[in-house]
C-alpha cells in the first residue's frame, strides 16, 4: 500500500506544478462557432442545464477524476466534491485501486457526506476490473455511493511504470459484461490518450453506451509517470509523452459511433472549450488539472471562482451563437478548421 500512497502523492505534486502537459493541443481551437449578431434573447434566457445519469446538472461540467487513497487526497476530494454539490456540477473520483489493496482508505473516496445529491462517478481500471467478480465491482461502486462507474483504459500510462500492468487481454469483453450486468451506468474512460474511431466502434458494439474520451491536450499521464523515474530510466516516457488522439477528434469519433453519453475531458480550460466540445457532440466536459491548480493556489474560493468563470464563459458562448439550450448548441453553425479537419475526414 505504501507504494500506491507514494505514487498518489507524486501524482498530485506533478499535476499541480510539474512539467507534465501535452506539447500538442486538444484541437478544440479548430472548431469555429459562428457569431450570431441577432441572438433575439436575454442573457438570462440561457439554460446551461443538462440531465446526466438521472441527475440534473446546472451546467455540463464535471470536476474530473484526480485522486484518492491517502489523507491528502481525501481533503482534496471532499473539498472538490462539496464544490460540485454547491455548484450543481458532477464529480469524478480518482482510481479506486487503492481500496482493493487496503479497504481502510475507503473514507478518502466517501464524499457523499459532503455531496449528498451531486452526480458522482466511481473509477476502476480495466485491468483490475478483469480480475474481479461482478459482486466485487458492484461493491466497489456502491460503497462510495457512485451514480455511475468509470472503467478506465490506460495502457500507455501503465507501460511507462516499471511496476505497471503489461497484460491487457480480455478488457473489451469485461467492459461489455460489466455494462450488461452492473445496475449502474458504465463509462469507458481513457486517461489522456483519447479514443480512435475504431476503438469507439468496438466499445459501442460491445454494449458500452457511455464514454469519457479523455483525449490528448491536457495532462500527459505518460509524462507524469516518466517524471517519477530516474533520468536514465525515462527515455520511453519522453518518447511517448505526446502519444494520443486529441480531445476534439475523439469527441467527433464517439459522436459518429452513436454513444448515449459523451464526456469531453482532456485540456478543457474555458467555457468556450466546453461550448466547442458540446457543438462537436459532447454532453458534458470534464476538467481536472486546472481545478486542482486553482484549489492549490486559492483554496476552496479559488476553485469556485475558476469554475464559475468557466460556467460564465459557456453562457456567453451560447448567447453569442444564439443557443438558448445545450440542445441548440449541438446544432449551431460552425466551421471545422485544419488540422482537425484532417483528423475527422472520412477514411
Amino acid at each position: 500500500m505504501a507504494d500506491i500512497a507514494s505514487r498518489k502523492h507524486d501524482h498530485l505534486d506533478l499535476s499541480i506544478s510539474g512539467d507534465v502537459g501535452f506539447r500538442k493541443t486538444h484541437l478544440l481551437e479548430c472548431v469555429e462557432l459562428l457569431h450570431d449578431a441577432l441572438p433575439e434573447m436575454r442573457l438570462a434566457d440561457i439554460d446551461t442545464s443538462v440531465e446526466l445519469f438521472g441527475k440534473k446538472l446546472r451546467a455540463p461540467i464535471i470536476i474530473a477524476a484526480m485522486t484518492g487513497g491517502n489523507d491528502r487526497a481525501k481533503a482534496i476530494n471532499f473539498e472538490l466534491a462539496s464544490i460540485a454539490e454547491e455548484c450543481g456540477f458532477g464529480f469524478g473520483m480518482g482510481s479506486q485501486r487503492a481500496m482493493l489493496v487496503n479497504p481502510d482508505v475507503k473514507d478518502t473516496y466517501s464524499v457523499r457526506s459532503v455531496a449528498p445529491t451531486a452526480l458522482v462517478f466511481g473509477n476502476l481500471g480495466g485491468v483490475q476490473a478483469s480480475k474481479l467478480e461482478m459482486v466485487e465491482v458492484a461493491d466497489l461502486a456502491h460503497s462510495v455511493g457512485a451514480d455511475a462507474l468509470c472503467i478506465h483504459l490506460n495502457p500507455a500510462m501503465e507501460l511507462v511504470q516499471p511496476e505497471g500492468d503489461r497484460d491487457f487481454r480480455g478488457i473489451l469483453g469485461v467492459l461489455g459484461r460489466i455494462s450488461g450486468e452492473l445496475r449502474l451506468p458504465v463509462i469507458a474512460k481513457e486517461t489522456g490518450c483519447g479514443i480512435s474511431a475504431s476503438v469507439a466502434k468496438r466499445l459501442h458494439n460491445c454494449g458500452i453506451k457511455h464514454v469519457d474520451v479523455s483525449g490528448a491536450g491536457g495532462t500527459s499521464w505518460v509524462a507524469v509517470e516518466s517524471a517519477r523515474l530516474p533520468e536514465q530510466a525515462n527515455n520511453a516516457g519522453q518518447a511517448f509523452r505526446d502519444w494520443g488522439i486529441p480531445t476534439a477528434p475523439s469527441v467527433a469519433y464517439c459522436c459518429q459511433a452513436g454513444f448515449e453519453t459523451i464526456i469531453a475531458t482532456g485540456g478543457v480550460t474555458s467555457g468556450l472549450d466546453v461550448a466547442k466540445a458540446v457543438a462537436l457532440g459532447a454532453h458534458a466536459a470534464g476538467i481536472a488539472r486546472p481545478v486542482l491548480q486553482a484549489f492549490d493556489n486559492g483554496g476552496r474560493q479559488g476553485a469556485l471562482q475558476h469554475l464559475r468563470r468557466i460556467e460564465g464563459e459557456l453562457r456567453m458562448a451560447m448567447f453569442l451563437t444564439g443557443s438558448r439550450t445545450l440542445t441548440a448548441l449541438r446544432t449551431v453553425e460552425r466551421r471545422i478548421m485544419s488540422p482537425l479537419s484532417q483528423w475527422i475526414l472520412p477514411v
